[in-house]
């Protein structure tokens, strides 16, 4: 296997956490499902999430093809700090380090916020939303501007899209509800193979 960044979720700027803001709850929902939606590259990716905690489940429209098969399901594990590449043909389970690419933005706060306006109503799919301006300073002292919409009454995050570069992420769908265990462990039957690159997805 040669080694490479999975393009599932590469729009993420590398080192993203979240902090405080003097202006906003931190709050981010514990565990929920939604319909992912993301930008990169100049293309448009649609999946199914799960999340729950410290871990979440991406099922990608279509799965993954690699050049050990299809990965139906990807599971970050934050807690252990690898991903998993589900290959349901082969009853494996392809473990690599996790990389900071790999992370999701849940939470409304961002890492490094200098500032941040409300723009006004919106709506993000079907759902409404309230608007926001960010500015946020990354680790190396360079400023960035986000648009970020926001789910007012249950202080969710809905979309995120960068101004300056060509990203976005968007939940559609949010429903805030207890998620299974099972989601996010190795099947029954599955090995879990333990490797040092991610597989290069196959045209």
């Amino acid at each position: 296997m040669g080694c490479a960044i999975f393009g599932i979720v590469a729009w993420f700027p590398p080192g993203w956490a979240f902090a405080d803001s003097p202006n906003i709850s931190d709050h981010s929902p514990r565990e929920f499902s939604a319909r992912l939606i993301w930008k990169t590259g100049g293309h448009i990716a649609k999946a199914q999430l799960f999340a729950k905690k410290d871990r979440y489940r991406i099922e990608p429209a279509g799965g993954i093809r690699t050049g050990l098969g299809y990965a139906g399901v990807l599971i970050i594990r934050l807690d252990k700090q690898k991903t998993w590449y589900m290959l349901s043909q082969r009853r494996m389970i392809l473990s690599v380090p996790l990389i900071l690419d790999y992370l999701l933005p849940f939470s409304i706060r961002l890492e490094g916020e200098t500032s941040r306006t409300v723009i006004g109503e919106s709506v993000v799919g079907d759902q409404p939303a309230l608007l926001y301006d960010v500015e946020v300073k990354d680790r190396f002292g360079q400023l960035e501007r986000f648009f970020e919409w926001v789910d007012p009454q249950r202080e969710v995050l809905l979309k995120l899209l960068s101004q300056d570069r060509d990203w976005f992420v968007e939940y559609h769908h949010v429903v805030l509800s207890s998620q299974p265990d099972y989601y996010f462990e190795a099947p029954l039957g599955y090995r879990i193979i333990e490797a040092q690159e991610a597989p290069i997805p196959r045209g």
